[in-house]
C-alpha cells in the first residue's frame, strides 16, 4: 500500500528520490521521508503530511549523497506522525530501512529485541527491521548473510529496501508486496510502481517472491534467500512518461477521465477484426470444456467484474462475481479444473485478489487475470493473462481502468460464449461489435457536451445520493455511488432499480437526488422506480439519450449517445465521473488523494 523507491549511481540522490515519491505518492500520503549516504553517516529527513511538507523541510538543508532510500506512507501500524514515518533506523542509526506491507510477527521480533537492549521509538512493525538487521551484522560474516538472515526470520508480506552506513549499497528483498528494479545507463533504482522511476527508464525487472538484491554502482547481483545467483528477464515498459503526467489538467482524475477515448482506443485496438473478436493469446477453442466462471475482485475492480457476470450469465454460462476479500471464507461451491477463475485487479498486485486467486488455484481452479500492469504477480502467477492496455493510472479514484476492464471483459464474454458449448453468444454480435468500435467517438461526445457540472453544483450540499440502474446499469450506479463517496466524502448508494422500494426508500427524502440509469432494456420499470422516488420528493437526474421518456418527468437530464445497451452503461458512467469530481472539486475535497484512500492495496 505504501511507495518505497530507492536510487543508487552517478550524482545526489535526493531530487530524482523526491521526484520518485511524488510520483508514487497515490500509494499513500500519512507520511513520506527520506534517507541518504552523505559519507558522513546516514541523513535522515521525515515527517508527517504529504510530500510537499517533506520537500519544505529538506530546502536549504538539501541532502548530498549518490545512495538514498524514500518512501510515503499509508498508515497501517501507528497513526501517521513523524516517529511513525519512513524510513526507520536502527538505535545506532548505522542502518535505515524502508517497508511496505506488513510484518506479522513484529510483536515477537519487537520482544525479543528488547530483551536484547533494544530501544523502539515508533508504533510501526517496520521499525523492527533495522534493529533486526543490526543486530545479525554484529553475527554474520558480510552484510549479505545478516541481510538475508534477517528477510528470513520476517513474516508477512514485505517489500525492503536498506542501507548501512559508509557502504554504497542498497539490499532489497521481496515477499508478497510489489518491487521492481528500474536500469538505466549509469544508475539504478528500485520502486513499488514503474510511475517512479518512468522518467528515467523503461527497462525493468520484476522481482518475484523470495528475490534478494543487491545494487552497487556498477551493477545490480539478484539471488534467493539461500545466496544462489538468479537471473530475471528485463522487459520495456510503453507507457509513455507524459501519461504518468497531468498533462494541463487540474487534477489527475480530471485528465484520466477525459483521456477515456484514448483508453478505450488502445483496449480495443486489434482486438475487433472484420466482425469477430480476436483476443491475441486466446484463440477460438481457448476456453472449450469450462463448466462455470468466478470472478474475484475488489472494489471498481469488482464492478467491472459484475458487468462481466451479467454479460456471461445472458449468454447460458454459470458465473458469479465474488469480492476476493470474501472468497475464501465464502464457500464459493465447487472448484474443479473446468471452473475459471478470473481475477480482475487493476494493478495486478491487489492482496485480497491474489490470496482469493491463489485459493482458486489450489483447488484446481484455470486461471486467468484482466491486468493492467505487465508483470505483476497477477500477471506472472495465471495461466493466461489479459491486459486492458489502459496507460498509468495515478489518481486514487479509478476512471479510465473501470471502462477498460468493461470493455475488456466483454470481449472475453463474447470468447466464452463462442467456445462453451452449451453457451449462447449474442445474436446481434455484428451490431454489438460495431458500436464497440464507436465507443471511443461516443465518450468523446459526452465530454464535449456533459452537463455534469452544472448538475454537480445544483446538488451538492444534498444530505445523500442514490444511484439505481437494471441489469448491466445495476454495476454502473454501484461504480459512481463508490466514486462518489470516495472523492466527495459525502453519502452515496448504488441500488438495483427494483430495490429502491425494498428498504432504502425510507432514507429518500428531497434532500436525496437520485441518479436513474437507462439504457433501452427494462427501462420503463427503472422509470417507475424513479417515480415512486419522485413522489416522495426525491429529485431524479436521469441519464439517457436524448429522446428518452425520462426526460419528460427528470428534475435534471445527462444526455449519452444512443448505442447498443451493452456500451450505453459505459457512457453513463463517464458522467457519473464527472459529477462526482465537480461535486468534490465544489467541496474543496482533495480530489487526487482522497482521505484513508489508496491506489493499490497491498495489505489484507
Amino acid at each position: 500500500m505504501c511507495g518505497i523507491i530507492a536510487r543508487i549511481g552517478d550524482g545526489d540522490a535526493i531530487t530524482k528520490l523526491v521526484t520518485g515519491l511524488e510520483n508514487l505518492e497515490y500509494r499513500g500520503y500519512d507520511s513520506a521521508g527520506v534517507a541518504v549516504q552523505n559519507g558522513s553517516g546516514i541523513s535522515v529527513y521525515k515527517r508527517s503530511g504529504q510530500i510537499s511538507e517533506l520537500k519544505d523541510t529538506i530546502v536549504g538543508n538539501v541532502p548530498k549523497g549518490n545512495v538514498g532510500i524514500g518512501h510515503t506512507r499509508w498508515s497501517t501500524h501507528g497513526p501517521p506522525t513523524d516517529e511513525n514515518a519512513h524510513p526507520h533506523t536502527s538505535e545506532t542509526e548505522n542502518v535505515a530501512v524502508v517497508h511496505n506491507g506488513i510484518i506479522e510477527n513484529y510483536v515477537e521480533l519487537k520482544e525479543w529485541l528488547e530483551s536484547k537492549g533494544h530501544e523502539f521509538t515508533s508504533d510501526t512493525d517496520t521499525e523492527v527491521i533495522p534493529h533486526l538487521f543490526e543486530h545479525h551484522l554484529e553475527e554474520e560474516a558480510t552484510i549479505e548473510d545478516a541481510f538475508r538472515k534477517t528477510i528470513r526470520e520476517l513474516e508477512g508480506s514485505y517489500a525492503v529496501a536498506a542501507m548501512v552506513d559508509g557502504v554504497h549499497s542498497i539490499y532489497a528483498a521481496r515477499q508478497g508486496s510489489p518491487l521492481i528494479l528500474g536500469l538505466d545507463n549509469d544508475e539504478y533504482y528500485l520502486a513499488s510502481d514503474v510511475p517512479a522511476f518512468l522518467d528515467h527508464t523503461d527497462r525493468v525487472v520484476y522481482f518475484e517472491d523470495g528475490d534478494v538484491a543487491i545494487l552497487e554502482p556498477n551493477g545490480v547481483t539478484m539471488t534467493d534467500l539461500d545466496g544462489n545467483m538468479i537471473n530475471r528477464d528485463v522487459e520495456h515498459i510503453d507507457w509513455d512518461p507524459e501519461d504518468a503526467g497531468k498533462g494541463g489538467y487540474e487534477h489527475y482524475m480530471l485528465k484520466e477521465i477525459n483521456t477515456q477515448p484514448n483508453a478505450l482506443a488502445n483496449t480495443i485496438e486489434g482486438r475487433v477484426q472484420d466482425g469477430e473478436i480476436n483476443l491475441e493469446d486466446f484463440p477460438a477453442g481457448t476456453f472449450s470444456g469450462i463448466d462455470d466462471v468466478h470472478f474475484v475482485a475488489c472494489g471498481t475492480s469488482y464492478h467491472a467484474a459484475l458487468y462481466g457476470q451479467q454479460l456471461l450469465n445472458r449468454a447460458g454460462i454459470r458465473a458469479q462475481a465474488f469480492r476476493a476479500s470474501e472468497y475464501v471464507d465464502s464457500n464459493p461451491g465447487p472448484v474443479s479444473e473446468n471452473t475459471l477463475v478470473i481475477a480482475v485487479t487493476q494493478s495486478g498486485e491487489t492482496a485480497d485478489t491474489l490470496g482469493a486467486l491463489r485459493q482458486a488455484k489450489s483447488r484446481g481452479a484455470r486461471a486467468v487475470t484482466v491486468t493492467n500492469v505487465m508483470g505483476s504477480t497477477a500477471a506472472r502467477e495465471v495461466d493466461d493473462a489479459l491486459f486492458i492496455r489502459a496507460g498509468p493510472e495515478i489518481g486514487v479514484a479509478a476512471t479510465k481502468t473501470f471502462s477498460s476492464q468493461a470493455v475488456t471483459l466483454s470481449m472475453l464474454a463474447i470468447r466464452l460464449a463462442e467456445d462453451i458449448e452449451t453457451a449462447t453468444p449474442p445474436e446481434d454480435k455484428g451490431e454489438l461489435l460495431r458500436e464497440l468500435e464507436a465507443l471511443p467517438q461516443n465518450v468523446e461526445k459526452v465530454l464535449e457536451s456533459t452537463e455534469a457540472k452544472r448538475i454537480a453544483s445544483r446538488y451538492t450540499g444534498s444530505q445523500s445520493f442514490f444511484f439505481i440502474g437494471r441489469g448491466l446499469n445495476n454495476a454502473v450506479a454501484k461504480e459512481g455511488a463508490l466514486k462518489f463517496k470516495e472523492i466527495t466524502y459525502e453519502h452515496a448508494e448504488g441500488f438495483a432499480s427494483g430495490e429502491l422500494k425494498h428498504g432504502p426508500l425510507a432514507l429518500v427524502t428531497p434532500d436525496t437526488p437520485i441518479f436513474a440509469l437507462f439504457n433501452g432494456e427494462n427501462d420503463q420499470k427503472t422509470l417507475q422506480n424513479a417515480e415512486e422516488a419522485q413522489a416522495r420528493g426525491a429529485p431524479i437526474v436521469a441519464v439517457a439519450n436524448a429522446n428518452h421518456p425520462s426526460a419528460d418527468i427528470a428534475d435534471s437530464f445527462l444526455e449519452i449517445p444512443d448505442t447498443h445497451p451493452v456500451w450505453s452503461g459505459l457512457l453513463a458512467n463517464v458522467q457519473l465521473q464527472l459529477v462526482s469530481y465537480h461535486a468534490a472539486r465544489n467541496l474543496g475535497r482533495p480530489i487526487d488523494k482522497p482521505r484513508n484512500l489508496a491506489k493499490s492495496v497491498t495489505v489484507e
